[in-house]
């Protein structure tokens, strides 16, 4: 299997509910290192992954939804603790999206599995990972 990665990042504010997350039951701030591994069974007419200017430019289309916002305001997450384990199947729900829409090129249709990893910090990170 061969494999691209391209790396981001994006700020942001949320708090959790439940007693679980103690302290971080407070609004709290996160800077996120994003990395995202796309993946296919073999290499393109052009002996490519995926295009690389592409990935990582939708994957910055992605992010720039969320950065710099408080996500305890946004509609789409009322109700749900957005930890870095949910926040990177987000991620990877839209990056699906930009696929089928065509933003990262006809070659991404061969894609085979995707993975995104969110490091919240240099001792912890959480990712998700599917076929596509």
């Amino acid at each position: 299997m061969y494999s691209l990665t391209v790396r981001d990042h994006f700020m942001i504010a949320h708090s959790f509910q439940g007693a679980v997350f103690g302290p971080a039951q407070r609004t709290h701030g996160a800077t996120y290192v994003v990395d995202v591994t796309f993946q296919r069974r073999e290499l393109d007419d052009d002996d490519l992954v995926v295009d690389i200017g592409l990935a990582g430019a939708a994957l910055k289309r992605v992010l720039d939804e969320y950065n710099f916002h408080n996500l305890d305001d946004l509609e789409a997450f009322q109700g749900r603790n957005t930890t870095t384990e949910f926040m990177a199947r987000v991620i990877f729900e839209r990056l699906v999206e930009a696929i089928g829409q065509g933003e990262l090129g006809p070659g991404a249709e061969a894609l085979a599995a995707m993975r995104v990893t969110l490091h919240e910090s240099h001792v912890a990170w959480a990712s998700y990972e599917a076929e596509l």
